[in-house]
């Protein structure tokens, strides 16, 4: 497979884990427009995912009682090593359960 820079990148592989978001890493301007930021650092396992290049952005929506709400906010980017991240962040999560998740992970 190879990533839109024509490097080789390996396939996904599905995490679909909690990562904890480095405090401080957020964007002050997209969060007072009510939008999540993809913060700049991860936490996950006893390593750090820093975001370097964000891919691409997009919303899956929810259809409650006829209403169209947004669920989670994605976030596809290349990380400051190489590997190829996708991140949600869930728009309502429940109570005592992350708000972020690593859904898959590519190595370089």
């Amino acid at each position: 497979m190879l990533a839109s820079d024509g490097a080789a990148v390996s396939t996904p592989r599905f995490v679909s884990e909690p990562i904890e978001p480095k405090s401080g890493t957020f964007d002050p301007v997209t969060i007072s427009q009510g939008e999540p930021s993809l913060p700049t650092e991860f936490n996950w396992h006893d390593s750090v995912l820093e975001v370097g290049t964000l891919v691409r952005a997009w919303r899956s929506m929810k259809v409650d009682r006829g209403e169209s709400y947004v669920k989670r906010h994605w976030f596809e980017f290349v990380a400051r090593d190489g590997r190829r991240a996708v991140v949600y962040c869930e728009r309502q999560a429940r109570r005592g359960h992350p708000r972020w998740r690593l859904f898959t992970l590519a190595e370089p």
